[in-house]
């Protein structure tokens, strides 16, 4: 029953910050989801609805490269997979969607890391 309620006071928070949030083929928006064991990223143009660039701690360059995949230290590899993979598609500005999580621990693990490898926010 408990996580239940915890899934749906983040999906409110969800739909709050993504009514302020819309990603173009311009400035595309960077969505954020954490698991209990893993990280995803993804860019995303909401004009096109097409997913633009994904990375995760499940992606063929990290798989080898981390020991624990739910941590700050693999959040941070995540984030500066997919600022290399957005500079060679020539994005170099996204929208950072939260995704209804809060902005500290992992998540801003993966946005430093992301803002630090090229991006801008």
């Amino acid at each position: 029953m408990a996580l239940a309620q915890k899934v749906l006071a983040r999906h409110r928070r969800q739909t709050r910050v993504r009514r302020g949030l819309q990603g173009s083929d311009a400035r595309p928006r960077l969505c954020v989801f954490r698991s209990g064991k893993h990280i995803y990223a993804q860019v995303i143009s909401d004009q096109t609805g097409r997913t633009l660039a994904a990375a995760s701690t499940l992606s063929k360059e990290l798989k080898t490269q981390l020991q624990k995949r739910g941590n700050v230290d693999a959040a941070k590899h995540v984030g500066t997979l997919l600022a290399r993979t957005c500079q060679d598609l020539g994005i170099r500005a996204v929208v950072f969607d939260r995704n209804g999580f809060l902005y500290h621990g992992r998540i801003k693990a993966l946005a430093d890391a992301a803002r630090e490898a090229g991006l801008q926010f």
